[in-house]
């Protein structure tokens, strides 16, 4: 029975979340502040996390990062009435799993949970191409030697074109692959994502390593 805790300041939605999470087979447990999320949280008592945005006390962008720094890894799904892009983005970076926008429905909740919980397995093993080193275990990621400091998500994106080196891989498909697709995020993301990571990887010395295939996606640049 998976351990799912809801952080919202609005009683109606944890009460629904409450119950409609025990229906589906999993064990809630729900606050109503920022402070009280990340103590329960940090514990890492639990497989998966609600967490709304706009919190008393300290916001869910908060509670994340506090999350991400202590090395807290459980599985995080924003909910935000905030819908903008950038805002998808910035949460996202910060190390969510996945960002849903109220009114939201229940079964895509339901559906987003049970896919980051099927995907938080043991890491990867590490992945090598050329001069490109990556391990899921740290996160780590190296060209030629040198340290590539990547955010949780752009190193998914990185890792996803590396373990199919020899595939196009369509805006679509690296929605499935990193953000679990089910209307998490849009295919605009993806475009933000890899421009930020062609910039990290340019600064050393592998600018043309993330390779656009018009029309089509984008291949990794080394076999």
């Amino acid at each position: 029975m998976p351990r799912v805790l809801v952080v919202d300041d609005e009683p109606g939605v944890r009460d629904a979340l409450r119950r409609g999470l025990a229906a589906e087979g999993m064990e809630v447990h729900a606050v109503a502040d920022g402070h009280a999320g990340l103590r329960e949280a940090a514990t890492g008592a639990y497989d998966a996390v609600v967490l709304d945005i706009l919190l008393p006390g300290l916001s869910g962008y908060r509670v994340l990062e506090a999350l991400r720094a202590e090395g807290v890894a459980t599985p995080v799904l924003l909910i935000s009435a905030k819908d903008g892009e950038v805002d998808q983005a910035d949460g996202l970076d910060l190390g969510a799993d996945g960002y849903l926008v109220k009114p939201f429905s229940f079964v895509v909740l339901v559906a987003q949970l049970r896919a980051v919980l099927r995907r938080a397995g043991p890491p990867a093993p590490r992945v090598v191409r050329g001069g490109l080193r990556l391990d899921p275990a740290t996160r780590s990621a190296t060209w030629e030697g040198r340290e590539v400091e990547l955010s949780a998500r752009e190193f998914a994106v990185l890792h996803a074109l590396a373990v199919r080196p020899d595939a196009v891989l369509t805006k679509d498909d690296l929605l499935a692959a990193v953000w679990g697709g089910g209307g998490s995020a849009s295919r605009n993301v993806v475009e933000v994502y890899v421009g930020y990571l062609r910039r990290k990887l340019a600064a050393v010395g592998a600018g043309e390593l993330v390779r656009t295939e018009r029309g089509r996606g984008y291949r990794l640049g080394v076999g």
